[in-house]
């Protein structure tokens, strides 16, 4: 799955989403991976690749941790992030951010490496990397392991400072940050988002007047919002300026809450994230998590120890859950998927969109709304 150059192509789709307005009968010219033209209300051309299917913007998805059987915390190699890639877009996902959780120094260096040596060679979709920790709290560590959360370190800094690792999240507790640490997280181009958090409301808020511009799975694993105490939650409600992933897989948060955060975010602020595990894209059962086991059962993963252990939750499903279940707009539920992660790392128009002088990724959907075909830069690879 390693991207190539082409000649010219030109694609006639039946009807497309190009990321802001359903089009009817669209001709687009795709050279060396790129749009380079698009005409709208045309007629098929006899040298056209005809796309039967509804074509949307290919999703891009900022958490994911394992997928095609391989957890990039136990493979951090190129060999596993390539699995992960092909895994998902199986299911539509033509741009990630693999997703490291909390752990060794050592192995947030491997997984930095896997990552700068999968970008340089053009690995498909490989936008960058999500350390998910290791600065967190304890009390909302969710499936995280305890004993390697702890303070930010020189050895961490020299993983964060690199510059051939692409765009970097890092999601982190703000109360065991030092706002002066999150500062020097955003001057060095670093997206730093809130979670795995039990801060209260005002050092949340230090925190995004610090810089911090996100929070990772909204409602999960942060302090809840209630009447006398906004919590995270809260924070991440009120702040408009703030994007908020959210795992839209009914398991992790009540329809009825996604729908709340939809009703009160801004547009765009607003975006799907599958925060997916090994099993999506195979049939495994059960896989190891560290010192323990996650166990698959009735679609929701759950650790040994008794927590939510991520999710099997692929791009496509959260799509079809938006529209379905949280009751949004298909338009919009799109945009959750694709226009919207792309903006909060600041790849749109890039990816994210179908415009002129973007990535010919582009995903075919059947009525129903499952993955029929799945193109990065104008090679097929689903």
């Amino acid at each position: 799955m390693t991207t190539t150059t082409h000649q010219q192509q030109q694609f006639f789709a039946k009807r497309l989403f190009d990321g802001e307005q359903l089009l009817d009968n669209v001709r687009f010219t795709v050279v060396n991976g790129s749009i380079e033209g698009i005409d709208i209300g045309t007629q098929l051309g006899t040298e056209d690749i005809v796309l039967e299917s509804f074509v949307v913007p290919g999703f891009v998805d900022l958490q994911v941790n394992g997928g095609g059987g391989v957890l990039l915390n136990s493979n951090p190699t190129v060999e596993g992030i390539r699995t992960m890639m092909a895994a998902h877009a199986k299911f539509g996902t033509t741009a990630m951010l693999p997703t490291l959780i909390t752990d060794k120094v050592e192995v947030m260096a491997a997984a930095a490496d896997a990552i700068a040596e999968a970008i340089a060679s053009s690995i498909t979709g490989i936008k960058g990397v999500h350390f998910e920790g290791p600065h967190l709290s304890v009390a909302k560590k969710g499936a995280h392991s305890a004993e390697f959360i702890r303070p930010i370190s020189e050895q961490e800094w020299q993983v964060l400072s690199r510059r051939d690792i692409g765009k970097i999240i890092v999601t982190l507790a703000p109360e065991n940050v030092l706002t002066s640490d999150i500062k020097k997280m955003v001057s060095l181009g670093i997206k730093v988002c809130l979670g795995h958090s039990n801060a209260d409301v005002h050092t949340a808020q230090k925190a995004i007047e610090a810089g911090a511009d996100g929070f990772t799975h909204l409602y999960n694993a942060m302090s809840p919002l209630t009447g006398r105490a906004p919590g995270m939650v809260g924070c991440a409600l009120q702040n408009d300026s703030a994007a908020c992933g959210i795992i839209v897989d009914g398991h992790h948060v009540a329809f009825e809450s996604c729908q709340l955060a939809e009703k009160i975010k801004p547009n765009g602020k607003l975006f799907l994230v599958t925060d997916a595990m090994p099993p999506v894209g195979t049939d495994e059962q059960e896989f190891n998590f560290f010192d323990r086991k996650v166990t698959l059962a009735e679609g929701k993963l759950t650790s040994t120890t008794g927590e939510l252990a991520g999710s099997v939750l692929d791009m496509a499903t959260a799509v079809r859950n938006c529209h379905h279940g949280m009751k949004v707009s298909l338009t919009k539920s799109l945009q959750m998927a694709s226009l919207f992660p792309a903006q909060y790392i600041n790849e749109s128009p890039n990816i994210g969109k179908l415009s002129v002088g973007s990535s010919a990724d582009f995903v075919l959907l059947n009525d129903d709304l499952y993955v029929e075909q799945t193109w990065v830069a104008g090679t097929r690879i689903v």
